[in-house]
């Protein structure tokens, strides 16, 4: 199938005709909704295999783990495949299988050598020391990796900023997703403001590029998982103000007394200067060449 670009819906519930806008706010929210409840099943799975009643991914069997939001994950790809079938009367070309493959892991291998250029950065900046470790498992880092990666590209990209686009153009769209992408961070642990600002402008923006410059979500999802791997199990660093993926082989501890915005705090890379221009310097380059290509369009499908 021949790119595009996103391809925004304009049949069934998206039909061209009176209160589009609204009809498309309307199917977000539905779609949003729906698509929790197989996030909603990975830490219900955990917390029955892990045997104990509030979920802790570390407290769980580390294959079962992974292989039990794997499914959570596929079932929430499949949902939304069958859910845009039909409420939209189309087929969903933002998942097209024949490329997922190869764009999944360019996406892995670009979130990963971001990540690792902003570390080093920071500790250029004098902002981390970095230390080895013994490696431990990564059982549940993987399993966090394709939670975040999936779940998350789902909700806020094919669904948020996808149906925003419908409704109100892409400038509107690319802002809004992007801000609420930092909302839903600001209630993480060791988070405030500007780790908030920084996910929105570094990520949301950022990840959104990807989805519009391909018209699919895979690199999306890659981009996502390896930047959040490469930082948490890898580098051994909070991920959004979380330690949930260490266990890798390198450790990265802010200097004591240095600004958080050089080092990142409790909350992780992502909320240090570094984090911010390397995903601001991707994120316009991959807007760039979607403009380009003609992909940063009105309203209009493809």
């Amino acid at each position: 199938m021949m790119n595009n670009g996103v391809q925004l819906g304009s049949t069934g519930i998206l039909r061209p005709g009176k209160l589009r806008w609204l009809r498309a706010l309307l199917w977000g929210v539905l779609l949003f909704l729906l698509l929790l409840l197989p996030q909603i099943g990975i830490p219900v799975g955990a917390s029955l295999m892990g045997g104990v009643p509030v979920m802790r991914f570390t407290e769980a069997p580390g294959g079962l783990l992974l292989g039990w939001t794997s499914f959570c994950a596929l079932t929430a790809v499949g949902l939304y495949a069958v859910l845009v079938m039909l409420g939209e009367r189309r087929q969903p070309s933002e998942l097209e299988l024949r490329p997922a493959l190869k764009e999944t892991v360019a996406g892995l291998l670009i979130g990963g050598l971001m990540m690792s250029v902003a570390v080093g950065i920071m500790w250029v900046m004098g902002g981390i020391e970095i230390s080895t470790q013994p490696v431990r498992d990564a059982w549940s880092a993987l399993a966090l990796t394709v939670q975040s990666g999936v779940m998350e590209e789902i909700a806020f990209r094919l669904i948020v900023l996808r149906l925003l686009w419908r409704a109100f153009g892409v400038q509107v769209a690319l802002l809004l997703s992007a801000l609420l992408f930092g909302v839903a961070h600001i209630f993480n642990p060791n988070s405030a403001w500007f780790p908030s600002i920084a996910i929105a402008i570094e990520a949301g923006i950022m990840l959104a590029a990807f989805y519009i410059l391909t018209g699919r979500v895979w690199m999306s999802i890659g981009v996502h998982a390896g930047w959040n791997f490469t930082q948490g199990w890898i580098y051994g660093a909070p991920v959004s103000g979380t330690s949930d993926f260490d266990g890798g082989p390198i450790n990265v501890e802010p200097v004591p007394g240095v600004s958080e915005v050089i080092s990142g705090g409790g909350f992780g890379p992502e909320a240090s200067i570094a984090g911010l221009l390397v995903g601001i310097a991707v994120g316009a380059c991959v807007l760039w060449m979607a403009w380009q290509r003609g992909r940063l369009r009105g309203r209009s499908d493809a």
